[in-house]
């Protein structure tokens, strides 16, 4: 593997540093050594699933951009006490669900009324009316229902439930990286995505809760 450090020296005699080449944790000591650069690729290497997590978590944008700030304001305040026990995606898996639980917590403090699937599928529906129909139309007018109808169903789940499953069918983490993020035995981390799975089963319909799939640990 290439070394993050450039062999030519820059004017003051030292390797210059570069970034892009570096791993995560190369990158977290550099910004500990005092490379603005690193933070900026860390930042940008992990920003985009920290957002997609947020967005799961809380259900609209707003929120959601909220907490993923507040995750990488986190991240900066918290690298220095990174001990590298854990992977780095973890800790940010960490950082990020954590600053979502607390945005939810906020949330609750000040209630804020979002639109329903039922709100949707009218919008959707009156679209499709004045657009004259259409095989497409209608096809994208489902799509969008049943993503909302998913996300509202999500939303009403219990938020340590929410996080599991977020955690474990959005990032594909098995059920010892949860663990690690959550700071829960795995055998809780099973419970919940069980629990959460089967509530989302009865709250859309379904007969018998999604599978799992295969995972790097029992």
């Amino acid at each position: 593997m290439s070394s993050p450090f450039a062999r030519r020296p820059d004017a003051r005699g030292e390797a210059a540093f570069r970034p892009a080449l570096a791993s995560d944790l190369e990158l977290a000591a550099a910004v500990n050594a005092g490379h603005p650069a690193a933070l900026d690729e860390l930042l940008r290497r992990h920003q985009g699933r920290m957002y997609t997590i947020c967005l799961r978590m809380t259900g609209n944008e707003t929120d959601a951009r909220d907490a993923t700030q507040e995750a990488m304001l986190a991240i900066c305040r918290g690298l220095p006490r990174f001990d590298q026990r854990s992977a780095f995606s973890t800790w940010v898996y960490r950082v990020t669900t954590n600053a979502c639980l607390d945005e939810l917590r906020r949330r609750a403090r000040r209630p804020v009324a979002h639109g329903s699937a039922d709100d949707v599928a009218a919008t959707a529906s009156s679209t499709h009316q004045r657009a004259g129909g259409g095989a497409t139309s209608s096809a994208g007018d489902d799509a969008v229902v049943a993503r909302l109808t998913l996300d509202d169903a999500l939303a009403r789940l219990p938020n340590d439930f929410r996080a599991a499953l977020v955690l474990r069918d959005l990032c594909e983490l098995d059920y010892a990286e949860i663990s690690q993020v959550l700071d829960i035995p795995p055998g809780t981390v099973r419970s919940r995505i069980a629990r959460a799975r089967a509530a989302l089963a009865r709250d859309l319909g379904n007969q018998t809760p999604p599978g799992d799939r295969p995972t790097k640990q029992p």
